[in-house]
């Protein structure tokens, strides 16, 4: 006998498990310095136990969610549109998750708010109490992002007055208002992917990566993601160039986004392809220089595309650089320096390669095409966060969400829904314990549930 499914379910299930994974936060999550605790305190391992205790009820939810959106009857756009609504509420005024970025967001507002080049400093140069919430490793760094964020931030940071608290809300409405608009765009480009909107939207807008790293991690993925998705429903109809202006937005906020350029000019079809190709690049240069005239922000953000990554970035390219500069250095080998570069560069290389083969010989949809290479992006990139795959994820939801491709990415899905730790640091074995109890408690507690379910209908069998 199955577990029985229905929406209200799935929706009571997933709101519980964001309630519990918000409440956890609040002594285990990315708080602000004066608040943290000593991981070792009993506060914080019971924070960490109820984060984890609540992501794997969200995955649960998610997927049993899955069930009733390929059922007989599946539920309307509009009603999974409100249980993302209910499945976030909780999220909304917790401390921030899995990452202390935004606070680096705030800080790189505060800079451009002071006129300080973000392209040439890092936070240090800022100085104050919000330099101390950066994580260390990113306080000398400059910032890799577009004017249009940095303008966002800019004009967060004037509006608070510094004020902590309030910036990291303003922080969590931005991410929630990219999130909103992916939730708006998911359900069109599905229809004019000829795939089904409601599954669309479960798997890329509901997925608890979305919920985890967008919401509560509030990262400026959700706006460049909300701002691709409203242009290429701009640029499928006959607004090519509001199209245009929204990619080049997104593009404006994380780099990745440029890619989408493409998707817009392929949208249009072959005929006048010339013609197409020099008003999109007209366009897109016209709202590259309005933006970063408006910012103020300059084009040093060009040659700050080059920041350097985490030096333990879990990326496959930078795993295989360290491994083979390990090697060539217990070899004795010069040229172990030369190692990681090398292995970077062989990744962009192959992304390159990737993106032809993708457009030119598979020639899928346009979505699906820029979905997909995203996706190889993300994957072969120098570097790599859990949040990245949802670059690729959430057009490939769109375009291509048939039911061989479901099972595969939920299952990646939920690896990566437990693969950082809630302070946004990295995991010590006494984490991973307290992670591994808390996980396996929710499943114990699923399990019961499941069994209390059944125990009415084997009784009336009997």
């Amino acid at each position: 006998m199955a577990f029985p499914v229905d929406l209200r379910r799935c929706q009571a299930l997933g709101l519980v498990g964001t309630a519990v994974l918000a409440l956890g936060g609040e002594t285990a999550g990315a708080l602000p310095v004066r608040e943290l605790l000593a991981p070792a305190s009993a506060r914080a391992a019971l924070g960490v136990v109820g984060v984890y205790f609540g992501v794997v009820l969200l995955i649960a939810a998610w997927v049993l969610l899955g069930k009733v959106v390929r059922g007989p009857e599946p539920p309307s756009v509009r009603a999974l549109l409100a249980v993302l609504a209910v499945w976030t509420a909780p999220l909304l005024l917790a401390p921030p998750l899995f990452s202390r970025d935004v606070y680096s967001y705030l800080a790189q507002g505060a800079m451009v708010d002071a006129h300080l080049d973000v392209y040439a400093h890092g936070p240090a140069q800022l100085g104050g109490p919000l330099v101390d919430e950066v994580a260390p490793m990113w306080r000398q760094t400059a910032t890799p992002y577009g004017p249009v964020f940095l303008a966002v931030a800019s004009a967060l940071s004037g509006l608070t007055g510094g004020d902590l608290p309030a910036g990291l809300l303003g922080m969590r409405l931005v991410a929630l208002l990219g999130v909103a608009l992916m939730a708006a765009a998911l359900p069109r480009l599905a229809r004019h992917s000829g795939a089904d909107p409601a599954a669309a939207l479960w798997l890329g807008a509901l997925n608890p990566l979305v919920l985890l790293h967008l919401v509560a991690g509030a990262h400026n993925d959700a706006l460049m993601l909300g701002l691709l998705g409203i242009g290429l429903v701009a640029a499928r109809g006959r607004l090519h160039v509001l199209g245009v202006v929204l990619v080049t937005l997104a593009a404006l906020v994380k780099a990745p986004a440029a890619l989408g350029l493409l998707a817009v000019v392929a949208l249009r079809g072959r005929r006048g392809l010339a013609g197409t190709l020099l008003i999109t690049a007209g366009v897109a240069l016209a709202t590259t220089a309005a933006a970063t005239a408006v910012a103020g922000t300059g084009y040093g953000w060009i040659a700050a595309l080059k920041t350097p990554v985490s030096p333990h970035n879990w990326a496959p390219t930078s795993v295989l650089g360290r491994a083979t500069g390990a090697l060539l250095h217990d070899l004795g080998s010069g040229l172990a320096p030369l190692a990681v570069p090398l292995w970077q560069a062989a990744g962009l290389t192959a992304t390159a390669l990737l993106l032809l083969f993708i457009w030119l010989r598979l020639k899928p949809g346009p979505v699906h095409a820029l979905g997909l290479s995203l996706a190889a992006l993300a994957a072969l990139g120098p570097a790599i966060r859990p949040w990245y795959a949802l670059w690729g994820l959430f057009l490939i939801a769109a375009a291509a969400p048939g039911r061989a491709t479901r099972p595969r990415v939920a299952a990646a899905i939920g690896v990566l829904a437990l693969a950082v730790v809630p302070g946004g640091g990295s995991a010590d074995v006494d984490q991973v314990v307290l992670a591994v109890s808390g996980g396996a408690l929710a499943a114990v507690v699923l399990w019961q549930a499941q069994q209390a379910a059944q125990a009415p209908v084997l009784g009336r069998t009997v």
